[in-house]
């Protein structure tokens, strides 16, 4: 059974573009064995993140995330057992908000800035829809 699970967090450190690649690479390498495809938002301290993939092994992933030091106020927006997935061409795709068009993140929420603590999953979700429709989802895996 497949399912597609989005929460978001806050990073307990200072996030550099070099912390950002290594969690990024290590997600690429770690998840194509684990049946893993999703997405990672961020900016600044924040992160929102689908992950898609076996129920068993998706909620043993988000487990590990919520014990994870470098992780706060983890919060679950959106939980659904899915047909099909949306990111199966990514291992772990990425998404810089702050280099993209502010009236797309307007369009889902108050203000033109990443707040998953505002908005509903449902938004969440619509949002990581576009970003992928209009192809602002970089780090394609191989």
């Amino acid at each position: 059974m497949l399912v597609r699970l989005l929460y978001a967090s806050r990073s307990a450190d200072v996030m550099t573009p070099d912390v950002i690649d290594a969690i990024l690479a290590t997600s690429r390498k770690t998840n194509p064995a684990l049946g893993i495809t999703g997405l990672l938002c961020h900016s600044g301290d924040i992160f929102m993140q689908v992950l898609e993939g076996g129920r068993d092994t998706v909620n043993a992933l988000y487990r590990r995330i919520c014990a994870d030091a470098r992780h706060k106020d983890v919060i679950l927006l959106k939980y659904d057992e899915i047909t099909e997935r949306h990111f199966a061409g990514w291992t772990m795709g990425q998404v810089n908000l702050e280099r993209v068009n502010p009236s797309i993140l307007l369009k889902y929420s108050e203000r033109a800035v990443l707040d998953p603590y505002a908005v509903s999953g449902d938004a969440a979700m619509a949002l990581l829809d576009e970003l992928l429709a209009t192809a602002s989802i970089i780090s394609r895996s191989n």
